[in-house]
């Protein structure tokens, strides 16, 4: 593997965990919903000489000298992302998502404010107020969920929590919801209290910048995100937020916040948003819902209970309830066939977080293989003949023949980096 040579040569010991890693993600399903895999001008620009450099501040304002180069990065990252998002500001410095929704909350919060965000069990992030995060141990924190028959979202019981509780932000987003949020509703909702709204758009990202699902920006006075998931950039995150709070926002991020920005990621971040300008960005996750509808039905005509019932995006989740599963045994069973997906809660979720009763199953790293269609209802089948025969070491041995077949006709990096 070319691509390592170097590393090979003086440290065998990390490159083995390297090559050993490059070789997993070749052979694999990824059906992890929040990951993905970058492009190689992605891979180039992260593993850069910019990667040398201090640059505290911001373009123009550094704390260093020596930051004249570093600072086109910056500025093209900063214009594509407003551009892409329609945003009046974006600060594209936060090292991680949990870490821009950090500096979002402390731009306009006190300790002790009361937010309203999504149960982490419904299908909300740890960063919306679960009591083990900072944001559940900073704030006061009322929790919304999904109606138990619909399981989607209760805009009604979101507006009651609200008009009694009387929040100061209400949080908006989640990392286990397959459908369309509608954010016009929770602005209604929020003006009528006069809370600020906070959009963490982390999983559909790369959606809404190819108009396949609605944008935030109009409606939220703060957006936060990652920019890896559908949004397929490097590990990191990102702010955009109004004219009247980009000072306040800057600030919380540094020196509220953190140090040095990590500019190779920044360079990063700046390719991965001008492959997003691109039409084949857009073809692209047109796909990934093509695809989520698919697999969907697939697992649904097998007998598997889908969530909501279904999905409008790039994921879905599994309720094993009735098939007497939890999704730790169905993640563990599902890899050893080289089929990546992760554990996750239910709605009115009755076991613990460590096994919980379902998994959560998502398209964004396939479609990023160029699978399409007639390859999801082949995955679709795959996964529900090991759920099906779960303690058949055959049927999994099967399986995993039919997986590396497959991921042998989409090669993800082979021929490219090695």
């Amino acid at each position: 593997m070319y691509i390592y040579e170097t590393v090979k040569k003086f440290d065998p010991e990390v490159y083995d965990s390297l090559e050993k890693e490059i070789i997993r993600q070749e052979t694999h399903l990824e059906l992890i919903a929040s990951e993905n895999f970058v492009s190689k001008a992605v891979l180039e620009a992260q593993g850069s000489v910019l990667t040398n450099k201090y640059a505290e501040g911001y373009p123009g304002k550094r704390y260093y000298g020596g930051c004249e180069f570093v600072d086109i990065a910056e500025n093209i990252a900063i214009e594509r992302a407003k551009k892409i998002f329609g945003a009046e500001h974006a600060n594209v410095q936060p090292h991680s998502g949990s870490q821009a929704n950090i500096a979002a909350y402390f731009a306009v919060l006190e300790v002790g404010d009361t937010i309203l965000g999504m149960d982490l069990t419904h299908g909300g992030h740890l960063t919306h107020g679960s009591p083990v995060n900072f944001s559940g141990k900073f704030f006061n924190v009322v929790s919304y969920g999904v109606d138990k028959e619909t399981e989607q979202i209760d805009y009604e019981n979101v507006r009651k929590l609200a008009l009694e509780h009387k929040p100061k932000m209400i949080v908006v987003g989640a990392s286990a919801y397959p459908r369309i949020i509608d954010f016009k509703r929770f602005k209604e909702i929020a003006d009528e209290v006069g809370a600020y709204v906070m959009v963490d758009m982390a999983h559909i990202a790369g959606l809404v910048a190819a108009g396949e699902h609605p944008n935030p920006v109009p409606y939220a006075d703060i957006v936060t995100t990652t920019t890896h998931k559908t949004l397929r950039g490097p590990r990191g995150g990102m702010i955009l937020c109004t004219a009247e709070l980009a000072k306040k926002i800057n600030s919380r991020v540094f020196p509220g916040m953190q140090g040095g920005p990590l500019m190779h990621i920044i360079a990063a971040k700046a390719v991965a948003f001008k492959e997003a300008m691109t039409d084949e960005f857009k073809q692209y996750q047109s796909q990934i819902v093509k695809n989520s509808g698919i697999l969907a039905k697939t697992l649904n005509k097998r007998g598997y209970k889908l969530v909501s019932g279904g999905t409008d995006n790039h994921l879905m989740l599994l309720d094993l309830t009735d098939k007497n599963l939890t999704g730790k045994d169905a993640e563990a069973a599902l890899g050893k066939a080289n089929i990546t997906v992760n554990k996750n809660t239910v709605p009115f979720e009755t076991q613990s977080p460590f096994v919980t009763s379902g998994i959560r199953i998502g398209t964004p790293a396939v479609t990023t293989r160029k699978m399409k269609e007639p390859e999801m209802e082949k995955i679709g089948n795959m996964i529900a003949d090991v759920l099906d025969n779960i303690d058949s070491d055959e049927t999994i041995e099967n399986v995993k023949k039919g997986v590396i077949e497959l991921c042998g006709r989409f090669p993800l990096y082979k021929g490219e980096l090695y």
